[in-house]
């Protein structure tokens, strides 16, 4: 594998960790932006100006893809499955086991929110655009 894969692969790799973080963690419902962010994420003209179509750079970044997406998910799984305190109606609708005896929460706890939950946030057009910045900056270098 080369430099130029490698860094394709580690691209995809951050971009689908991402878009599952996202999608997982949203406050609102899902809606058409949702599916043309993942489809710019997949194949938007930033990312087939950095890795073209039919190329090996581009299939190493949708191979990165995947992976990122999918390890989330595979990584979640196996910290529900060893944890005492998650089962399966974790991946329904975020139930959990109580606290034990002699357990508490501190204070009020919530989900975590995140800027891209809030309505017209550009939160994750800049890092995308961020990082295709610093991508095209090192494609330019060599």
């Amino acid at each position: 594998m080369t430099m130029e894969q490698g860094g394709a692969l580690g691209f995809g790799l951050v971009i689908g960790w991402f878009l599952y973080f996202v999608n997982r963690y949203r406050r609102s419902e899902a809606s058409f932006t949702d599916i043309t962010t993942v489809l710019g994420a997949v194949g938007g003209a930033a990312v087939t100006s950095l890795f073209p179509g039919g190329t090996v750079l581009f299939g190493a970044y949708g191979i990165g893809l995947a992976i990122g997406f999918f390890s989330y998910f595979l990584i979640l799984v196996v910290m529900v499955g060893i944890s005492p305190n998650f089962g399966v109606d974790y991946f329904l609708d975020g139930r959990r086991k109580g606290p034990g005896e002699g357990e508490t929460i501190p204070g009020e706890t919530q989900n975590p929110g995140f800027v891209f939950d809030q309505p017209g946030s550009p939160a994750i057009s800049a890092g995308v655009a961020a990082g295709v910045a610093a991508a095209a900056a090192l494609k330019s270098r060599s």
